[in-house]
């Protein structure tokens, strides 16, 4: 059974035991308050012993009481935040409320990518009384609801069964509102005593901050910076920002993409792979544009992963979208004898490389190495190797590392220009293709510091990327269609192959057109000195 999914936007105040909730119905927007209404909520939290779950902002549960009894995932905050006192908007995922001791696997699958060959356990019990007073606007919309919450927490860890901790907090979560709500009802309840809630979650304020485990679940509320400070990375990508917590910004997100899509991949939804393999993509470039800011040997290192897992993602997609890309063309074809074997012979072809290589891609993922890989890039983004004695500028850094890529692009180029016709030249535009999306990556990451001027070369390089893709899609296919055409050589789908291939060199020769014109166009915003 599959875990339904949905979407929670809220925003939680820590209050005195004291504290009145306020008339709600004074704030803008609201017309009325429902009649509040009490649960009795008991919540059983899991996580592994090290609490890998709590440190990367991931919450599993299983709740009984109240109208969402059952097991509960959430997962990252998906809306990036200037401040911590933003709302957080999370995927949550549910599940009924089966065994009391086996996480279902409709949420287990989302979890493989965060408990990397850990099992999880339970670790906090959550007795609350919850009050919740729904909020109304005009012709009866449920805008919200406040919940006030008393709780009470016990550990579940060995050693841990006498730790009890009580608080009062409240949770203002969205329903059918919009975000703008936040601001009238928030100043209502710091009129009233409340204040930011000091962590993130609940479970994060069980732990505690006096114990290991705690320190490890607060952690991973705000995600370290380059150099050490008490400020989340996202707030130093300004124009001041060293060069180190530029690439560190753009690394990390990079890597939400790579765990975010972990369990789509496993899932083979549209999309995931090319996602997933993308953002791997994105952070070898950066991480190969700014080397010199970092010590060689873990850099180096982590590269070499990142390509190993890069090719595993690239074999399915490729296949996938050589597979589509046939169809597509044989489905334009006349009517004839032969179409429906050539469909046949191309379908398991193209159908027999994706299935064997997404079989390889799902066997990596459930591997201790792609598990390490994982834990190398939070490490590179929490504790990056920067040299001694790199304390660059990151306008003046991103800049020339912009500048590198975009000389790199233009002296392929010029040796694709000069290269002959056939493989040799096919070889040298696939150079070109690479060259760009570095070139793209590494403006991106620019964009953090330069602004629009990166972000216009960005653009650019991404349009050469794309043309250049499509001359390797055709290249691809016509191999694939030569080999096709040999080994199943029969009469009445000869002319069908033939007809195939001349459209891939038609492809081929209308890409060569479109780059020539595509990089006249862009030819300056590329050229010596682009940022």
């Amino acid at each position: 059974m599959e875990a339904s999914r949905g979407f929670e936007i809220e925003k939680k105040y820590d209050v005195d035991a004291g504290a009145v909730v306020p008339a709600l119905e004074q704030a803008a927007g609201v017309a009325r308050i429902g009649k509040p209404h009490t649960d009795l909520l008991e919540a059983v939290y899991f996580d592994t012993p090290s609490h890998a779950l709590a440190a990367r902002r991931v919450t599993l549960r299983r709740r009984t009481g109240g109208k969402d009894a059952g097991w509960h995932l959430k997962l990252p905050p998906q809306a990036a935040r200037d401040s911590g006192d933003g709302p957080h908007q999370r995927t949550e995922l549910h599940a009924p409320l089966g065994r009391p001791d086996v996480v279902p696997d409709a949420l287990l699958t989302h979890l493989y990518a965060y408990l990397r060959g850990a099992v999880p356990v339970p670790v906090v019990r959550l007795d609350t009384r919850r009050t919740t007073y729904p909020l109304y606007g005009d012709e009866g919309v449920h805008l919200a609801d406040l919940a006030d919450d008393q709780v009470t927490a016990e550990g579940l860890e060995d050693g841990d069964k006498t730790t009890r901790r009580q608080w009062r907090e409240w949770e203002l979560e969205l329903v059918h509102g919009e975000p703008g709500l936040f601001a009238p009802v928030e100043e209502l309840l710091f009129a009233a005593g409340a204040r930011p809630a000091g962590h993130a979650s609940k479970l994060a304020r069980a732990l505690g901050t006096d114990t290991k485990a705690g320190k490890r679940a607060a952690a991973g509320e705000e995600p370290a910076d380059a150099g050490g400070s008490e400020k989340s990375p996202a707030l130093l990508a300004g124009k001041r920002a060293p060069a180190a917590a530029v690439v560190t910004v753009y690394v990390a997100a990079q890597i939400d993409e790579v765990l975010a899509n972990d369990a789509a991949v496993r899932g083979e939804e549209p999309e995931a792979v090319h996602t997933m393999r993308s953002a791997v993509r994105r952070i070898r470039s950066v991480l190969a544009a700014y080397a010199k800011l970092y010590r060689a040997s873990p850099v180096r290192r982590l590269r070499s992963e990142l390509k190993w897992l890069g090719q595993l993602l690239g074999q399915p997609r490729d296949a996938e979208v050589l597979r589509a890309q046939l169809h597509e063309q044989l489905g334009r074809l006349q009517p004839s004898d032969g179409i429906a074997g050539a469909t046949a012979t191309v379908e398991q072809r193209t159908g027999g490389d994706y299935d064997a290589a997404y079989r390889l891609l799902q066997e990596a993922l459930g591997s201790n190495r792609y598990f390490r890989l994982l834990d190398k890039l939070e490490d590179f983004r929490d504790n990056p190797p920067v040299r001694a004695d790199s304390v660059a500028p990151g306008r003046r850094t991103s800049a020339k590392a912009v500048d590198k890529a975009a000389k790199r692009l233009q002296r392929s180029r010029k040796a694709a220009k000069r290269a002959r016709r056939g493989r040799e030249q096919e070889l040298a535009l696939h150079r070109v293709r690479k060259d760009a999306k570095r070139l793209r990556h590494v403006a991106e990451s620019a964009a953090l510091v330069h602004g629009k001027r990166a972000g216009k070369v960005a653009k650019a390089a991404r349009r050469q990327q794309k043309i250049l893709g499509q001359f390797q899609d055709a290249v691809v296919a016509r191999d694939l269609l030569a080999a096709v055409a040999a080994d199943y050589g029969e009469p009445a789908t000869a002319g069908i192959y033939a007809e195939l291939l001349k459209q891939q060199e038609e492809r081929m020769l209308a890409a060569r057109a479109r780059h020539r014109k595509a990089w006249k166009k862009s030819r300056d915003l590329l050229g010596h000195g682009v940022i």
